[in-house]
């Protein structure tokens, strides 16, 4: 097997608002680039700017949590989103990591962050592979999960039946569009554009 199948990233499991509060005791890295849109966050309002998103977090993007809280979108009236507030190049954001119905809380954070570095959690790669992903850039030779830690999540081709590591995937990578095939897990094909 892998290496990489032994890695087990550490979970926090929150439950409530209380315990969702771990987040804001170490870093954490983005899981699921390009994936996360996040938005202006009132600090001192606690209100988030829902109808005002500034983008999606890329991969790999180190956040230092300062906050979780709950606010209402228009979108959703009935539900309560559950925020995680930040602040990125001096600015407060606000990214959501579940939602309160009620009494009851569901919680995403888990599947969006690595709660633990992943440069330690996969130490076992070569520099020019981390070298790679810290450039957001592709090459032959890279795994899918290599592969979405350089250029974020990946869509399948709607035709495409491959399992994991042998299919092709479509990437939106920040408004770059790209398209990587993948066989035994290795990257044999990059195509740039839509």
């Amino acid at each position: 097997m892998k290496a990489d199948n032994y890695v087990t990233p550490k979970k926090l499991r929150p439950y409530d608002l209380k315990s969702a509060h771990q987040l804001t005791e170490q870093p954490v890295w983005v899981r699921v680039g390009y994936q996360l849109t996040y938005y202006p966050y009132d600090q001192r309002r606690h209100k988030v700017e829902f109808e005002h998103p500034s983008g999606t977090l890329p991969p790999l993007e180190k956040l230092a949590i300062q906050d979780v809280v709950t606010d209402t979108s228009s979108d959703a009236p009935g539900v309560r989103q559950v925020m995680a507030a930040f602040i990125l190049d001096g600015k407060p954001y606000a990214v959501p990591i579940g939602a309160q119905k009620e009494n009851e809380y569901k919680f995403f954070s888990d599947d969006a962050f690595f709660n633990e570095d992943p440069h330690d959690l996969y130490k076992h790669w070569p520099a020019e592979v981390w070298n790679k992903i810290q450039s957001h850039e592709v090459q032959t030779g890279m795994s899918e999960l290599q592969t979405s830690f350089a250029i974020g999540a990946g869509a399948p081709e709607a035709y495409s039946s491959g399992q994991y590591g042998s299919r092709t995937l479509h990437y939106s990578n920040g408004g770059k569009p790209m398209t990587v095939s993948f066989e035994n897990d290795k990257a044999v094909d990059i195509k740039t554009g839509s």
